[in-house]
């Protein structure tokens, strides 16, 4: 009997110091905030806006390069942006390059993208660019800078 009490004694006193000793312990270091996610708002449905840079046109091997750096100045995201690019030889279409951002561009957010076409023999300089969305169309406006 007089074990059972003793047994039992000790384990409300095992009970007892375990906060005290977690209290005791090294606090961790002060991990740094994470980035909070970006709201999610809702997509433009009909015409959208855009700003855009276009960096001169590069000839990497076989291929025509294009950088563009574009921002998204519409009230709502861009859901599914295309970007078409269509170079012309004499009076039909020589190359066209195309890219895809899959992801939604909310409002105000930029990005950097490159299209790549083919090089072919008598492409004349002239090119055209398109740009649409999941759920209209894009309005753009060729900047010299963005911020």
């Amino acid at each position: 009997m007089n074990r059972r009490i003793a047994l039992i004694a000790a384990a409300y006193v095992v009970v007892a110091l375990i906060p005290s000793l977690a209290h005791a312990q090294a606090k961790p270091a002060a991990q740094p905030a994470a980035e909070a996610p970006a709201k999610w708002v809702p997509p433009v449905k009909g015409e959208a806006t855009v700003e855009f840079v276009e960096s001169p046109t590069t000839r990497v091997k076989d291929e025509i390069v294009t950088k563009i750096k574009l921002r998204n100045t519409s009230k709502g995201s861009i859901a599914l942006l295309t970007v078409e690019e269509y170079w012309y030889n004499k009076s039909e279409i020589g190359s066209s390059g195309i890219y895809r951002h899959k992801k939604l561009l909310n409002p105000g957010e930029i990005i950097e993208f490159s299209i790549n076409a083919p090089s072919k023999p008598g492409l004349d300089g002239r090119k055209m660019l398109m740009f649409k969305h999941a759920n209209g169309t894009i309005k753009p406006s060729k900047v010299t800078k963005l911020p």
